[in-house]
């Protein structure tokens, strides 16, 4: 006969899961994961406070101007001294495809350039055969370039007559220096031989100011180690130098062209993304084209940038070239967010 054991045996109770949570976690969990995938970037940028340290800051120089001073009064105010002759200035930029703001450029700044120097490439940043645009639309800028495609600018630069002090704005064709600060740089004895320039950053159209973040572009005062860079060279800038309108295109299809071309284009993480009808209404918004969160060292800063650039009504202080030809430029200006395909 089998003895009872002197303890009684517990035995687990089963865990019954019900269908139902069972169908809800064989959707969630799969929903979750590719969510979390396709989010990675969001995530990321909404942590980068953790992450991620500021550069060192920028020294700030003071920027002088108003109407009908004299050039010896506005580089007295700098710190620096009148010259008797101005410097020649050569303006080297990169193209893509910015056609409208790359005429607004040249227009603007032609009485202060010596020489323009660009570079077209026949292939973007991320290796897709294009166009050369700039070639294709000469008639829209008639008048003499140094122009040789698929060229190094540093090459560009060293064949085009300049000479050692003479000014070099090196930026990309859609942050514009304003002409009083081309001036300064012709005018005036003991700038910095290396300076980056502060640009007001717009986005789609000088409708959508954001902020004074753009800093690459700088001024050289040419020399045998100059080099053509996008990155810093200096911790001098110029505050208030000009404008920086990104993705200010005329035509939906441009805007695609770019998503998919330049350095940035991982983050066109969906198809939908390129979708015509979604980007055009980004563009009246002030939104994101690519779903990402403001790129900010601080919570403070990301939080006070997160959500669609508030619309600005002002015209003032703008290209005098796009105010003197505000119809054919109208998608560049308050109200005018509507483009063609």
């Amino acid at each position: 006969m089998a003895r009872r054991p002197p303890y009684p045996i517990s035995v687990p109770n089963r865990i019954h899961v019900s269908k139902p949570l069972l169908l809800v976690l064989f959707i969630l969990v799969p929903v979750c994961t590719i969510g979390t995938f396709y989010d990675v970037q969001k995530i990321s940028y909404f942590l980068r406070p953790v992450w991620d340290t500021p550069p060192q800051p920028f020294t700030h120089l003071p920027h002088y101007y108003a109407a009908n001073v004299s050039m010896d009064h506005l580089c007295k105010l700098h710190g620096w001294t009148v010259r008797s002759l101005p410097r020649q200035v050569f303006d080297a930029i990169i193209f893509s495809n910015e056609l409208d703001i790359l005429e607004i450029r040249f227009r603007e700044l032609l009485p202060y350039v010596h020489k323009f120097v660009i570079v077209e490439s026949n292939t973007t940043f991320t290796g897709i055969p294009k166009p050369l645009f700039f070639h294709e639309n000469q008639e829209r800028n008639p008048f003499d370039l140094e122009r040789k495609q698929r060229v190094a600018l540093n090459t560009l630069l060293r064949s085009s007559d300049i000479v050692s002090g003479d000014v070099v704005i090196m930026a990309d064709s859609d942050e514009i220096p304003s002409p009083h600060t081309l001036q300064l740089f012709q005018w005036c004895d003991g700038v910095p031989p290396v300076m980056h320039l502060e640009f007001r950053h717009y986005m789609y159209s000088f409708e959508f100011p954001v902020d004074y973040s753009s800093w690459r572009a700088t001024a050289h005062l040419f020399g045998q180690s100059t080099q053509y860079r996008h990155s810093r060279q200096s911790n001098i800038i110029l505050s208030n130098a000009g404008w920086h309108c990104s993705f200010c295109f005329r035509k939906i299809d441009e805007f695609v062209f770019k998503m998919k071309a330049y350095s940035h284009a991982d983050r066109v993480t969906r198809a939908s993304f390129l979708d015509h009808a979604r980007i055009q209404k980004i563009i009246c918004e002030g939104g994101d084209l690519f779903d990402m969160l403001p790129e900010e060292y601080t919570f403070q800063e990301l939080i006070k940038k997160m959500g669609s650039i508030p619309k600005s009504a002002s015209a003032v202080h703008l290209p005098s070239y796009l105010i003197d030809n505000a119809e054919k430029f109208k998608f560049l200006l308050p109200g005018g967010c509507l483009r063609s395909d």
